[in-house]
């Protein structure tokens, strides 16, 4: 297996893409599985398709600015949705965000019915172009990225739930457009629900799984000349499963260490008692 200097040439802006990508989705992703909404970003990315297919409606250049503004637009739109409904219905959460991902995926459909390449439009959107990843854009998602990760990683408890929609919002609305709804799907749920059972190292652990399974991923690809979306995301799997049935188990919790963690804060509070 050989690799010429126009396939690393492509291929390494795609791995860039798929690393940006993980770096960002991992956190999320983990949040997503502890709020139990899982299908979140599949709802919030369909919306965000409905808003790049309805510009395109319009004439407006699929590169430019009013694309992504109206992306975003119909994003976040989508998420304070969200945000009202698991306000008033927290029980049903996940029904209406079915619901929801069901609306924009007919909607696209729908906006699609009149144009003669509306099925290479439609996976575009489901599957990506990865391997076409531009450097000017990989340069603007890097920096909403960084952004959301500050956010996150410095605002995280005073966000609350609306804040946290709208971050995840603008996280997928970058997404979709770079790689397509089904890696941003798997890169935002695998690597959480292959470490979940850790404690130590975990967010680590998933950002390792999903920086392995782009970089495999994409060469496994190109020696098979197979879709790389499709390819990557079955690699994401494949890793996951190992990693759960392997490694995972070693950083797992005992309940020794569980009853010594949850004994420390009684013995620091009995501390400054004495």
């Amino acid at each position: 297996m050989t690799f010429n200097a126009l396939d690393i040439s492509i291929l390494l802006p795609a791995l860039a893409a798929g690393l940006l990508v993980t770096a960002t989705h991992v956190p999320l992703g983990m949040q997503v599985l502890t709020r139990g909404i899982v299908f979140i970003d599949l709802a919030i990315a369909q919306i965000a398709g409905c808003g790049v297919l309805l510009a395109d409606q319009f004439g407006f250049d699929a590169e430019g600015i009013a694309v992504q503004v109206a992306a975003l637009a119909a994003a976040l739109a989508g998420a304070l949705l969200l945000t009202w409904t698991e306000r008033i219905w927290p029980d049903v959460q996940e029904a209406v965000i079915g619901v929801v991902f069901v609306l924009g995926a007919t909607g696209s459909v729908l906006l699609l019915a009149s144009n003669v390449h509306g099925s290479e439009h439609l996976r575009d959107l489901l599957v990506g172009q990865i391997l076409w990843a531009q450097p000017s854009r990989l340069l603007w998602a890097a920096l909403v990225y960084a952004v959301i990760l500050f956010l996150w990683f410095g605002w995280k408890e005073r966000l609350g739930r609306t804040g946290f929609y709208v971050l995840f919002a603008l996280a997928v609305t970058v997404s979709v457009q770079l790689v397509g709804l089904y890696l941003v799907f798997a890169t935002l749920i695998v690597p959480p629900l292959a470490t979940r059972k850790m404690v130590r190292r975990r967010l680590a652990a998933a950002w390792a799984i999903g920086a392995a399974g782009y970089a495999l991923g994409l060469v496994a690809s190109t020696a098979l000349d197979l879709p790389s979306g499709p390819v990557i995301v079955w690699m994401l799997v494949i890793l996951a499963l190992a990693w759960y049935a392997i490694l995972a188990p070693r950083f797992a919790a005992t309940p020794a260490a569980l009853r010594s963690t949850s004994a420390a804060p009684r013995s620091r509070a009995g501390g400054r008692r004495a």
